[in-house]
């Protein structure tokens, strides 16, 4: 399975359990920023001038500057999780290079 196919059952997948969860809460709301930074990696791969890996590690790392402008875990605790949605990404899209 090649990275785009793997994305895409990942956004598959988190689709269906996103429609499956009926409370709003952190697993739902994790869900629905799976889809869409992957959604948004996938874009950015349609361009072959685009370094991929560089734009998901600089993407990190304006997300870990806003946390670390946070007062309080409970207000990072969203780009936190956003963060390691995009490590994850950045594993699967760039381990093979």
């Amino acid at each position: 399975m090649d990275v785009q196919q793997t994305l895409l059952k990942e956004i598959q997948d988190s689709k269906m359990w996103y429609a499956r969860v009926k409370d709003d809460n952190t697993y739902k709301r994790d869900l629905g920023k799976r889809i869409e930074l992957i959604n948004w990696v996938l874009e950015n791969m349609k361009n072959p001038d685009t370094n991929i890996c560089a734009l998901i590690e600089n993407k990190m790392n304006e997300i870990i500057d806003e946390i670390n402008k946070k007062d309080s875990i409970l207000e990072a605790d969203p780009l936190d999780s956003e963060v390691r949605i995009l490590d994850w990404i950045l594993y699967v899209v760039c381990s093979h290079e």
